[in-house]
């Protein structure tokens, strides 16, 4: 089990890294006016959605988990929904809003936040 659990830790690290650095990728655009949202912040969205509920499963078999730890996934699992929301619901749209942008991208570093802090 806790190999299972590093290889999902890995897997969500890895999206959560194509969904910032999709963002640090645009912020050219952004400032021209001309962002787009690619596949894959998308895909890296989605890659963390998985890879966390997984997680979140694997530690309630193990009767790890406490219910701090279930709020907390809770709460970055509201989060990454939204930023879900805002990247399927922008990801025909060209441009992309600023605040779009800017948006995922707070959102992301506040969902690294929630996991590194709390």
């Amino acid at each position: 089990m806790e190999i299972a659990l590093k290889i999902l830790l890995i897997l969500h690290l890895v999206g959560l890294a194509g969904l910032f650095g999709g963002v640090f990728l645009q912020i050219k655009d952004v400032v021209k006016g001309a962002a787009e949202i690619p596949a894959g912040m998308v895909h890296s969205g989605w890659l963390m959605a998985a890879s966390g509920v997984m997680m979140f499963g694997l530690h309630e078999a193990m009767d790890a988990a406490t219910m701090e730890g279930r709020i907390k996934i809770g709460v970055k699992l509201l989060v990454l929904i939204v930023i879900m929301a805002l990247l399927l619901a922008n990801r025909k749209k060209q441009p992309v809003s600023s605040g779009v942008m800017w948006t995922v991208g707070a959102l992301t570093l506040a969902n690294i936040s929630i996991a590194v802090l709390w």
